[in-house]
């Protein structure tokens, strides 16, 4: 199973990066979301995938007695997920604004602050 996973985690990963280089602001935005879903996966799948029992400790045990589950990728994980919506709700209103105050979804058409007709910069120096 952590071989499916591992494959998985480097599909989210390429089609993040795939999605984060083209020029449309839009499809940038679905690449951050797919990335970080599949870095959210390695950090799942970081953790060990196990049938384990739930990280509570009975009364007058110093520690469990077989193995048990760890919580901490699934704490961090929950964390990345709120962090990650509220990116992506915040990123996707810039993205509204921008839009609308420039009549463009294209990188490539939203440069104002370069003029038209004016010469390249320098290649190299």
């Amino acid at each position: 199973m952590d071989q499916v996973l591992a494959v998985l985690v480097g599909c989210f990963m390429a089609v993040g990066i795939y999605l984060l280089l083209s020029r449309s602001v839009i499809r940038m935005l679905l690449g951050l979301v797919v990335f970080g879903n599949g870095v959210n996966l390695l950090i799942f799948t970081a953790g060990r995938l196990t049938r384990a029992a739930a990280p509570i400790i009975p009364a007058g045990l110093a520690q469990a007695e077989g193995p048990m589950a760890n919580p901490l990728p699934q704490a961090l994980i929950l964390t990345a997920i709120v962090i990650g919506f509220a990116m992506f709700s915040f990123l996707l209103v810039l993205a509204y604004r921008a839009y609308q105050s420039l009549d463009a979804d294209d990188t490539d058409t939203m440069r104002v602050a370069e003029p038209v007709d004016a010469p390249n910069p320098p290649l190299s120096y």
